[in-house]
């Protein structure tokens, strides 16, 4: 059983299918409500990094989450939907919590339904936002390989996201 374990992860490494700061497995989702804010961005000439800062500040600095009705769960969702063309290209950003109802969505805040399916998730461990960083370079490095569909993507922020270098984000990316 060890000799197995070693070979597979030899095979993970020389493929790159391996980044010792995250795992990931494939999983179903089901559809999911989202009310936050949003913003439409792009990785190119990180612009993304400002963008999404300037969207995290305002989530915390106007108290969205305080806002939003409904909640099914304490986590913030960051999603990535709207996709242009490929990770290259223009996409909306959401930032909120996962919802049981889209029936009163606040003033100034969207609400979203999504379609679920099959998902690969990554799990970034180490110190935030690094480990989110190295994670989706590694996500972006293997986009053919996972065929990704760019529906919608996204990160789950639980009680395990600020904990310093032993933080753990889940990301999931949208397959066939």
């Amino acid at each position: 059983m060890r000799r197995i374990g070693l070979l597979l992860t030899i095979a993970l490494t020389l493929c790159g299918c391996q980044n010792k700061n995250s795992e990931r497995m494939t999983q179903e989702i089901e559809d999911f409500m989202i009310i936050g804010i949003a913003i439409e961005t792009s990785n190119l000439n990180g612009q993304a990094e400002q963008d999404l800062g300037a969207l995290w500040g305002r989530f915390f600095s106007k108290g969205i989450s305080a806002l939003v009705p409904h909640k099914s769960t304490e986590d913030i969702y960051s999603l990535f939907t709207d996709y242009e063309s490929d990770y290259r290209g223009n996409y909306t950003a959401i930032l909120g919590h996962k919802v049981s109802s889209l029936d009163s969505i606040p003033e100034g805040l969207i609400g979203r339904r999504f379609t679920g399916g099959t998902y690969t998730t990554f799990k970034a461990k180490g110190e935030m936002p690094q480990a989110i960083v190295n994670t989706w370079k590694e996500i972006w490095s293997q986009d053919e390989q996972l065929q990704r569909r760019y529906t919608v993507d996204f990160e789950v922020y639980g009680a395990k996201s600020q904990q310093g270098k032993q933080s753990e984000v889940d990301i999931f990316i949208a397959v066939p």
